[in-house]
């Protein structure tokens, strides 16, 4: 067993990928008790949130369990450009009978200043901890590793990999282009290098010191063992879980995935206001005909978003939601969490046993 999955206390190498908003307990719990790390993405929460998560999930499994959270930068209010966006997405919301929010929101709090968040970990104790958009101060850092916590965080380039080993995280999660969900980019307004997964994975496995997770665009056991080969220590799996019924996406999110839709996807700014993948739908189009820097800030935009989507579900109409998937998606499969494990090692092991012997 490699020494990444000694720590982690797992006996598969793959991890859930948080997805704050689709992952859930009970699909934390089931990967966690067949092999895998679970975990929970607690981003879209407050601490009381999280903690009834973690509560849950020690409920229904005694495994090892990450806890995702998100490092942005506290957003800065623009009201000029957030009453911008606002007047842009009028005529959508009329088209529902509906009026869009009289002013923006920051509706997640960064765990960069959410102390909260910090005691409640520092009381709960999970056994992993993994970052998202950055890294917290080097105080917060050294308070989870004093308590035993292991430390993850995910880059998409080389920089931000030599900065999270310079942090002194346990591991890095190798965030390919191909990835669902929000990039994890440290500075959103910076070029992005785009690196896919097996360029980015073997870059970091080269030029680090510590542990790589390739995550982005894996979907089977042949993506998990090619990561394997490239040096990484495991895999990072967010998509191929969505369709499992302890998800909470819902129906049309569901069908989406497990339609010939599921075969585009595009990266967007509209639905939160940070760069992210997702399923191509009603709002991705409505992103792509709109410069970026008139797209409200990260979290403000995902006010708007959320109240849209809302508003266009009371409407029958399932396009505007948050579909976030990778560029694999078409390849997702409808099983059970546990079960989705135990066939994602079947088809792994398959793979390998040509390279190993």
């Amino acid at each position: 067993m490699n020494p990444l999955l000694q720590k982690l206390g797992i006996t598969i190498p793959i991890i859930q990928a948080p997805m704050a908003g689709t992952s859930t307990p009970a699909m934390a719990a089931a990967v966690s008790n067949a092999g895998g790390l679970g975990s929970l993405g607690v981003g879209a929460t407050d601490a009381a949130g999280a903690r009834d998560m973690i509560v849950k999930v020690r409920a229904a499994s005694n495994r090892a369990f990450n806890v995702n959270l998100f490092c942005h930068k506290p957003a800065v209010p623009d009201p000029a450009r957030e009453a911008g966006w606002i007047e842009h997405l009028r005529p959508v919301f009329a088209r529902f009978d509906a009026q869009p929010p009289s002013q923006l929101r920051e509706i997640y709090k960064s765990f960069v200043d959410n102390d909260e968040m910090l005691e409640m970990l520092l009381a709960e104790r999970p056994a992993v901890v993994s970052f998202h958009f950055g890294l917290p101060s080097a105080d917060r850092i050294a308070a989870l590793r004093d308590v035993g916590i292991l430390l993850l965080a995910s880059a998409t380039n080389l920089t931000d990999g030599r900065t999270i080993e310079a942090a002194g995280m346990d591991a890095v999660v190798a965030q390919g282009y191909e990835a669902g969900g929000h990039r994890g980019v440290f500075d959103e307004d910076a070029p992005d290098e785009k690196l896919g997964t097996m360029a980015l994975t073997r870059l970091l496995v080269r030029e680090l010191n510590i542990p790589v997770v390739a995550a982005g665009g894996i979907m089977d056991g042949a993506g998990i063992a090619a990561a394997l080969v490239l040096g990484a220590s495991a895999a990072q799996m967010g998509t191929a879980f969505v369709a499992c019924p302890e998800s909470s996406a819902d129906d049309a999110y569901r069908a989406r995935l497990l339609s010939a839709g599921a075969q585009h996807t595009t990266m967007t700014r509209a639905i939160s206001g940070r760069p992210a993948r997702s399923l191509a739908n009603t709002f991705t189009a409505l992103g792509d005909a709109i410069a970026d820097k008139e797209i409200a800030g990260y979290p403000m935009a995902y006010d708007a978003g959320k109240a849209l989507n809302a508003a266009a579900k009371a409407k029958g109409e399932t396009g505007f939601g948050a579909q976030w998937a990778g560029q694999a998606a078409s390849l997702a499969r409808a099983l059970p969490a546990g079960e989705l494990i135990a066939q994602l090692k079947t088809e792994m092991d398959a793979a390998l046993r040509p390279v190993v012997g």
